[in-house]
């Protein structure tokens, strides 16, 4: 006979796993009051990365759908706020067009364009698997960064062009100071919950996706196609639809990164950005919401935290002074991490506090 759902909450209350979450969970809310600037940025750039790697791993890790397209998405996501939000004006030296819509819409509005042009590569997304869709994933790439650095009028070209602050129910998420608890909150402070709850509604849908109906099948796509076809599973309907799904998380990530950065610039949404996301979720786990944003943590942070200490560390210089760099350094480490975890630890790291359960 199945627990009822007391004793299930009393089951749940005496794991220590429960009391870790709320401990964790205090910490992530009281850090405005604590940390500076740079670490509030840091930990923004990685929720961002977070939401953008659960996306991904919907596509790669459930499905099995190679894309290195997902920077593509991240660059629809934070250009299409910055020109449905903002207002037409002249910056840079180039006519900026702009529709200046309320922000909230704006944002919600650049997140379904990211999944509407998703659903528009989705047809090829649903009948190419492997490389193959890997390679065609991969032409995104190309084609977005000719119209960011051409389509001056719209992206701002070389420059990029500014990000208008986000405003919700009359608040504004800008450097304007608020004093909460006779702590001065400007945009980074203010941003950290609004990323916090991005990230905690986009991880509970992606559970709830690979727990219910929609994961068993995206499971069963990858581990076999043709079996899945066999036992009533429409494949291409299924894989059409995680694309749209997972576009829809990178337009996501994309709108927090601009809001984070304040200024959006082609050169930032390249091959490389796409390559650090798969690497997001080798490191992390594939096909885990969990191992998604511990990779992206992972990923994201290093280079950060190898800045911020690059006088303290051998080998590593500040940018500018020669030598090896916190970006060069941190590729060279999570490189060798991505070939650690696929030879040592398929699962990725998440996997660390279950090594022998099975695949």
């Amino acid at each position: 006979m199945p627990p009822g759902p007391g004793k299930s909450l009393t089951g749940r209350l005496r794991h220590p796993r429960t009391y870790l979450w709320l401990a964790g969970s205090v910490l992530l809310l009281v850090f405005p009051f604590y940390l500076d600037r740079f670490w509030l940025q840091a930990g923004l750039f990685a929720m961002a990365a977070a939401i953008g790697a659960i996306g991904l791993n919907l596509l790669t890790g459930s499905t099995g759908q190679l894309s290195m397209g997902h920077a593509f998405f991240l660059a629809v996501g934070a250009y299409s706020y910055c020109i449905l939000a903002g207002e037409s004006s002249t910056e840079n030296g180039h006519e900026l067009s702009g529709l200046g819509l309320p922000t909230w819409l704006a944002a919600i509005l650049a997140v379904l364009l990211a999944g509407a042009v998703g659903g528009l590569f989705s047809p090829i997304a649903g009948r190419l698997r492997g490389a193959y869709l890997g390679i065609a994933t991969l032409a995104l790439i190309f084609i977005g960064q000719h119209v960011l650095f051409n389509a001056g009028s719209l992206t701002g070209g070389f420059n990029g062009r500014a990000v208008p602050p986000l405003s919700l129910f009359g608040f504004t998420f800008d450097d304007t100071e608020v004093v909460v608890a006779a702590v001065p909150f400007q945009s980074s402070e203010k941003l950290w919950y609004v990323g916090l709850l991005a990230l905690a509604l986009s991880g509970l849908f992606a559970r709830g996706v690979l727990r219910g109906r929609p994961g068993r099948a995206l499971n069963a796509i990858r581990d076999h196609r043709i079996a899945a076809g066999v036992m009533g599973v429409p494949v291409a309907k299924y894989r059409a639809g995680v694309f749209v799904l997972s576009s829809m998380y990178a337009g996501l990530a994309g709108v927090l990164l601009a809001l984070v950065f304040q200024r959006t610039v082609p050169e930032y949404f390249g091959m490389v950005l796409s390559l650090e996301y798969l690497a997001m979720i080798v490191i992390g786990g594939l096909g885990s919401v969990a191992g998604a944003v511990v990779g992206a943590a992972f990923v994201s942070l290093l280079p950060q935290v190898l800045t911020h200490y690059s006088d303290s560390l051998p080998l590593v210089s500040a940018p500018g002074t020669g030598g090896l760099t916190p970006g060069e350094a941190s590729r060279y480490l999570y490189g060798a991490a991505v070939v650690a975890v696929v030879l040592f630890l398929p699962g990725g790291l998440t996997r660390l506090k279950n090594p022998g359960e099975k695949k």
